[in-house]
């Protein structure tokens, strides 16, 4: 079975930086298109950022210009930089993959754990 393990969140202040990543482990085909989702409080979980396999990206109106997604795909691990935090960032963000095990071309969803991003003063 896969496993997504996702690190770097805490607690940073307004303006600063972080950068998240997620590494999948496990036996599998591939792994497609990978992306960043978070979820606030009290609030439905969203897309922040995704990266297909051959490198195109796609971003939430949101985080355009701040936040840069990238991966690395020889050792299975997509990143999260994040710039210019806002408190509204603030979220449990979670690392998604899209992946594929041998005999089959279906592509099954799998989420990490989460790790807490807080931006505060």
């Amino acid at each position: 079975q896969v496993q997504l393990v996702e690190s770097g969140g805490g607690l940073v202040q307004p303006g600063g930086s972080l950068r998240l990543s997620c590494v999948a482990s496990g036996s599998f085909a591939s792994i497609n298109v990978m992306g960043w989702y978070r979820q606030a409080p009290g609030k439905q979980r969203e897309l922040v950022a995704t990266i297909a396999s051959g490198g195109s990206t796609n971003y939430a109106d949101s985080v355009k210009g701040r936040f840069t997604i990238s991966r690395d795909n020889a050792k299975n691990t997509v990143y999260l930089q994040m710039n210019s935090l806002r408190p509204e960032d603030t979220a449990v963000y979670y690392c998604n993959a899209a992946i594929s095990y041998p005999g089959s071309l279906r592509q099954y969803s799998h989420w990490g754990q989460g790790t807490q991003v807080t931006v505060s003063s």
